[in-house]
């Protein structure tokens, strides 16, 4: 099992263990992990890989091995794959927050129900890779997700008495002021 932590920073597990800091030797295997982890179907093509680590030219075949070695020795296993120029992040049990999030995101506006609103709520623990904040890659993703968690405490605060909707929507306030 392979479980992957974005939101409020990245953190990996494998088989119920954390994957220790020290393991990921270059910042890019884990960079890597998260580019994968956000892609669709958790793939992307070899050239587009290069382009996201190593933006200002400089990768090579080489260098991107060395990252997928790394990657691979991280996560324990063949988790992170190389086929016909397609990187993917594979795995029948990978489990990722923010993929949890989003699904319970949308289970409770189909029932519409107070406690189905709060457990959605209660899987966002943060930004999403706010260690990345300045990285292009990931800002669609962060403002989609932030923008998700801010409308669930709105249509939660709607479907709550007064006093309970009003500590909801405070909550919407500090998380965005201008919102």
């Amino acid at each position: 099992m392979l479980r992957i932590r974005l939101l409020g920073g990245f953190a990996a597990e494998t088989n119920g263990q954390p994957v220790p800091v020290p393991a990921w030797r270059l910042r890019r295997a884990k960079t890597l992990v998260k580019l994968l982890a956000l892609a669709p179907e958790r793939r992307l093509h070899r050239e587009q890989i290069v382009e996201l680590l190593w933006p200002s030219g400089g990768g090579t075949p080489a260098g991107l091995h060395q990252v997928l070695y790394t990657a691979r020795r991280a996560l324990g296993g063949e988790q992170v794959t190389l086929q016909e120029d397609v990187v993917a992040l594979s795995g029948d049990s990978l489990w990722l927050d923010v993929d949890a999030f989003e699904r319970a995101a949308a289970s409770a506006r189909d029932a519409r129900d107070p406690a189905a609103y709060r457990e959605a709520l209660e899987l966002y623990t943060g930004e999403l890779l706010p260690e990345d904040r300045y990285e292009d890659w990931a800002e669609a993703r962060r403002e989609s997700v932030r923008e998700l968690h801010l409308a669930l405490l709105v249509e939660l605060a709607a479907l709550q008495d007064d006093g309970t909707a009003i500590e909801t929507l405070q909550r919407a306030v500090v998380e965005d002021p201008l919102h």
